[in-house]
């Protein structure tokens, strides 16, 4: 609230660096204002997530008096962004790539027009030029070249045949106990202090749990049989099949039409590491991305890593017992995690007037639309395990396991809070294309489309 005030306080000028309503980019609070501005390393007294008045104060004043170089930095984007396009650069993030860059530039240059003797230009094409260089052919062109040659195709094609025909599926018997011991990991967490150390979170890992269930799911098993919810599959949406197809390699994809994770292409699980990934240096190469990714493919949950196998069985246990609208007690029984969860949850406004359509026998007054994002709310176990599971996968690309009980619930509660800040996005949305009357019905379906994208 202190950050959002501020920058408001600000003036016009920072319309690049802003998002529709006014308020900071969650990338300009991420890459800019906190590590550039705020810096609570040197300033720890501002690192807590409630100021009282005096840190308060203090914040305000170090966003006001950067206000200068943050109006510049808008410009330098400008200026990059339009750089870019002119130079065809089209892989990666422009905010990702650039906005760090764009302080800096405008700390050592002030404004654009004054940047180098007139030279701004210059500058900017020589910046654009260097992140492009800095990723080391780590693009999705570079993939898409990589697997144009047919026999290059043909070849993988028959590596994955190969890898998934030799998968060794489990007999279900043991998921059950393997269910109870996430249920147990999760009570250690959502506490009021922060998550307990659970020794079964490294017993889970040690005896492979997350291998053994990503095999069992592999089988024909039922919600029922699994989760003790027959109304769920038993992938929780991390497929749309009844079992997860085979990988193929695949030759392009599209942010908007991408399908489960389970069911992506080769290419299209690559793309999304690719499009999404800020310092592309430290990936491998896209040669060594696609060797590895052909095994990693076929292997259980799509995933090498076994802790991270393990996160996604815990993931999929919260995600079971998820009821932002608060219909009633799902099964199984919620744990300290699920109390924690729903409870910031059902807090959202867009999801009690989610809850007061649901119960009201009234039809949807505004055509539909909202009552279309309430029903997300009455399936979130599926949005919440497809972001898992990418962030997952962007862990395991990079060889980033989760060490302990801590890390993993970083990583689960940070996914149920990136759901719920999507979520409220998409109904602010909504809203501000239903009070625009030359606004046409499809804007809104299409705004939230590109967001959940």
């Amino acid at each position: 609230m202190v950050i959002d005030g501020s920058w408001r306080a600000l003036g016009p000028g920072l319309e690049p660096l802003s998002g529709p309503g006014g308020a900071p980019l969650t990338r300009t609070v991420k890459l800019i204002l906190l590590p550039l501005v705020v810096r609570p390393a040197l300033h720890p007294e501002l690192a807590a997530d409630f100021l009282a008045p005096e840190p308060a104060a203090q914040l305000e004043t170090l966003i006001r008096e950067s206000g200068a170089r943050l109006v510049a930095t808008a410009q330098w984007f400008t200026l990059l962004k339009r750089t870019r396009r002119a130079l065809g650069v089209v892989a990666g993030n422009p905010q990702d790539l650039y906005f760090q860059r764009c302080f800096e530039l405008a700390a050592e240059h002030g404004a654009p027009a004054a940047g180098a003797d007139g030279g701004a230009g210059a500058l900017a094409r020589a910046v654009v030029e260097d992140v492009a260089d800095s990723d080391g052919g780590r693009t999705v062109d570079a993939l898409k070249r990589h697997l144009a040659d047919d026999a290059q195709h043909a070849r993988i094609e028959r590596e994955l045949a190969l890898a998934w025909e030799s998968r060794r599926t489990a007999a279900t018997s043991g998921t059950a106990a393997v269910v109870a011991r996430a249920a147990e990991v999760l009570e250690a967490c959502g506490g009021p202090d922060g998550p307990r150390d659970s020794p079964e979170y490294g017993a889970m890992v040690e005896a492979g749990d997350g291998e053994l269930f990503g095999r069992a799911l592999w089988a024909d098993m039922s919600g029922d049989r699994l989760w003790g919810r027959a109304d769920l599959p038993t992938h929780l949406g991390l497929t749309e099949r009844q079992l997860p197809p085979r990988p193929q390699v695949g030759r392009g994809a599209s942010t908007a039409t991408l399908p489960a994770p389970l069911d992506r292409t080769l290419f299209e699980r690559l793309f999304v590491v690719l499009q999404s990934s800020a310092r592309r240096e430290e990936l491998p190469t896209v040669p060594e991305l696609v060797r590895r990714e052909v095994g990693r493919s076929c292997a259980p949950l799509g995933l090498c890593d076994e802790s991270l196998r393990v996160a996604v069985v815990l993931g999929g246990r919260l995600a079971v017992g998820l009821d932002p609208l608060g219909t009633g007690e799902p099964a199984p029984g919620r744990t300290s995690a699920h109390r924690a969860v729903n409870s910031r949850w059902r807090r959202e406004a867009s999801v009690l007037r989610a809850r007061r359509m649901t119960v009201s026998p009234r039809p949807d007054p505004d055509g539909g639309v909202l009552d279309a994002l309430a029903q997300d709310l009455r399936t979130p176990w599926a949005a919440y395990m497809r972001r898992l599971w990418v962030r997952l996968h962007g862990r395991d690309v990079r060889d980033a396991p989760l060490a302990d009980t801590a890390a993993a619930w970083a990583v689960l509660d940070g996914v149920a809070r990136s759901v719920m800040m999507d979520h409220r996005a998409r109904v602010r949305s909504a809203l501000r294309a239903l009070s625009t009357p030359a606004a046409p019905p499809s804007a809104v379906a299409e705004a939230a489309e590109s967001r959940s994208a």
